[in-house]
């Protein structure tokens, strides 16, 4: 096994091309011929981003097991390579998503009898500090960005994406064809999520307004929100712009583009909207992760009730 010490940092470098996955017990479901190969499998219904975010974390775990092939691959290795984390001081967000990643692939390739066993089911995650309260705006601060957004491109995108709460991949690859007016003069979006999942989201007259000011003679296919000769924003450019704002706006904590969407989620709760519609319009596939929202902000506790 690679020495701790010795362990290089990650490289953007492409995967080994030969190294056996071994034989399965069974006939398998797909054809994968290296770890590459199944690498490729799983991440085949994934965004682009996350498959750039898990290839990095499964290549730092190849590198720390030396490449041996994940028919071999034993719980000592997982749980050394968890140990190496922590050693090197990831935070427990970090450490959790690359061992989720490694235990998912190992579980597929499982499913598709690609891997003799699932030994990934065996590691335990580490537990993680829900932190999605340190990452809300109020509602007074998320006005006062906007109000010293001044561009007319900049204030639609701002507003856009804290009323409709899209995710800042779904905001870039948006086009005018997934746009069109709803009744009473309301905007309709239709967002194309995680999971290659569709939803549509009506929002405010206003925001509409905002955006129908940016088009001119824009063709369904072009992006809403564009750069330099008409190509989309990227994720890196949303982020500066809303660093900016905050700065104008005397805002000193670093705050990122996912911080509007906690805060729609946070705002929209608290003002009474049933929680099943937030989910929909974020895009949740789970309930659960919505009711987070709920508990971090909460408005009343039974420590109010106390003589202290």
């Amino acid at each position: 096994m690679l020495a701790v010490s010795s362990l290089p940092q990650p490289q953007v470098i492409p995967f080994p091309t030969v190294f056996p996955i071994g034989l399965p017990t069974r006939q398998p479901l797909a054809i994968a011929h290296t770890t590459e190969d199944l690498i490729e499998l799983w991440l085949h219904d994934k965004s682009p981003n996350t498959q750039d975010n898990y290839r990095r974390d499964l290549r730092y775990f190849l590198e720390f097991i030396n490449h041996k092939s994940l028919h071999l691959v034993m719980l000592n290795d997982l749980q050394a390579f968890a140990d190496f984390l922590i050693e090197k001081g990831y935070a427990s967000e970090t450490r959790r998503r690359r061992l989720v990643a490694i235990k998912s692939l190992l579980t597929f390739g499982h499913d598709l009898d690609i891997l003799s066993r699932n030994v990934g089911r065996t590691l335990k995650l580490p537990k993680v500090k829900i932190t999605i309260a340190e990452r809300i705006l109020t509602e007074v601060q998320v006005f006062a960005i906007l109000e010293q957004t001044k561009t007319t491109r900049n204030y639609a995108l701002l507003r856009f994406m804290y009323a409709t709460g899209a995710r800042v991949s779904e905001i870039c690859n948006l086009r005018w064809r997934d746009l069109r007016e709803a009744t009473e003069d309301r905007g309709q979006v239709t967002l194309f999520g995680k999971g290659q999942k569709t939803r549509m989201i009506i929002f405010s007259a206003e925001t509409w307004k905002c955006l129908k000011a940016l088009r001119n003679d824009a063709s369904e296919d072009s992006y809403v929100f564009q750069g330099l000769k008409g190509k989309a924003l990227h994720r890196t450019q949303i982020a500066r712009i809303l660093t900016q704002a905050c700065q104008q706006a005397g805002i000193g904590m670093k705050v990122s583009p996912h911080w509007f969407r906690h805060s729609h989620a946070s705002h929209a709760l608290e003002r009474g909207t049933p929680i099943t519609l937030v989910q929909n319009t974020l895009g949740h596939a789970s309930l659960a992760t919505t009711g987070i929202y709920l508990h971090v902000r909460p408005q009343d506790s039974s420590a109010l009730y106390l003589a202290v």
